[in-house]
């Protein structure tokens, strides 16, 4: 195995435990609402509280990875996650747990950003989309191993025992990390002198100082069209994170076992939608230049998604509205590593910052998600109301993806 295919796995083993901590709590969320005595509207500002202090600490904790490296940056927020992991486990009313959710997500905040510092220093330029699909589809497989280790745990040793063995596995994570990873190939020991010359001649961009632009970033057209895109796009993926199997057991009145299926499936065709798209946007990219690769996969993923969650809306039948948004999911997941791709190629070495700036925006849409999706439902009892507005949304930014650029450079 290579050494940058080493430092893969563990980018792909980092991103399996944040998607199941991440819907660890949605898997318990009607156990915990009963024994909490939490409301739906109540519950949706559980889950922005989260989303909140995700949102707000990302563009700080990818700048904090630009200037001393993604190795002491996720090590902190690996230790920070899993200890608020833990607290969650500890929850005994509605304020605590919002409090909880807030700090968990100021700690996880900047995960993907520095994961895409990893890839920027590590990857060729073409096969920057290929990483970023295994990244994004093992994140995809969490969510669909998370019903099969979540549940089961809170079924037999009740739900707070599912936060306490998720926090476990962070702590092993951030060990071996901290042990065995450099911030940059040169640094690694055993590396081969063809393999670090490959990465070193084939980047898109060479380091350069930790200056970190401001006002170029927020200045810049291309980088607000990026944000305004994965905005919208975070309304669609933040309900399949949060509130689907919510939506599959009190919405679609599906029992235990097939709310394992439904809640399972979705990230099953999300991980194939992650692979399909990074390999297909590399392949594009080679034969019709970087503009096509990128934004032909974006167009496609979001607009058919748009459509298929807007067609599973308006079905009657549970079971087909439940496959519907599994391919919802799965076409929607092309554009993932994508979007991350683009950080890079138009951030060039400040790709953790304007990675942290594009996600900032996009879990902004899983605030208002989180907060609408609750008061929707508790003012009408209809679940699939919300369903409208996140279909729209997604098409939204299919739109814009038009107007993005991967050959624009930000100019530092």
């Amino acid at each position: 195995m290579t050494k940058r295919n080493q430092v893969l796995s563990y980018l792909v083993s980092l991103s399996v435990i944040t998607y199941i901590d991440r819907t660890c709590i949605s898997l318990v969320a009607s156990d915990m609402k009963a024994d909490l005595g939490i409301a739906n509207d109540a519950w949706g500002w559980v889950l922005s509280a989260f989303a909140l202090s995700y949102a707000l600490f990302e563009l700080p904790t990818g700048a904090l990875g630009d200037r001393i490296g993604p190795r002491k940056v996720l090590t902190r927020v690996v230790l920070w996650w899993s200890a608020f992991t833990a607290l969650t486990g500890t929850a005994t009313n509605w304020l605590y747990l919002v409090i909880v959710r807030f700090l968990f997500g100021a700690g996880e905040a900047g995960a993907y950003p520095n994961a895409s510092i990893v890839v920027s220093r590590w990857f060729p330029k073409y096969e920057i989309g290929k990483a970023q699909a295994f990244i994004w589809a093992a994140g995809r497989l969490g969510g669909s191993i998370a019903p099969w280790v979540v549940i089961p745990i809170a079924a037999s040793l009740g739900w707070r025992f599912s936060f306490f063995a998720m926090a476990i596995l962070g702590v092993v994570w951030a060990t071996v990390w901290y042990v065995f990873f450099r911030d940059f190939p040169h640094e690694t020991k055993g590396i081969s002198p063809q393999e670090l010359t490959l990465i070193e001649e084939n980047r898109r961009f060479k380091n350069s100082d930790h200056h970190i632009p401001w006002k170029k970033i927020l200045q810049n057209r291309n980088m607000w069209a990026l944000m305004l895109m994965f905005h919208f796009f975070m309304y669609g993926a933040y309900f399949f994170t949060g509130w689907l199997p919510t939506y599959l057991k009190e919405g679609r009145h599906f029992n235990q076992s097939q709310m394992q299926l439904f809640a399972t499936l979705p990230f099953v065709l999300g991980a194939i939608g992650c692979f399909t798209g990074g390999y297909l946007s590399d392949w594009l990219s080679k034969r019709y230049g970087l503009t096509f690769g990128r934004r032909v996969v974006g167009v496609v993923g979001m607009g058919v998604s748009s459509i298929i969650i807007l067609v599973a809306a308006t079905t009657t039948d549970n079971q087909t509205a439940a496959y519907l948004l599994a391919a919802g999911m799965g076409f929607k997941d092309l554009t993932l590593p994508i979007a991350f791709a683009v950080c890079i190629d138009i951030g060039k070495s400040k790709s953790g910052t304007v990675s942290g700036a594009m996600n900032m925006a996009g879990q902004m849409g899983a605030v208002f998600l989180g907060v609408l999706f609750g008061y929707i439902v508790q003012a009408t009892g209809n679940f699939n109301y919300p369903l409208y507005a996140i279909a729209g949304l997604l098409f939204c930014g299919c739109l814009l993806w038009f107007v993005i650029d991967p050959e624009k450079e930000i100019d530092f």
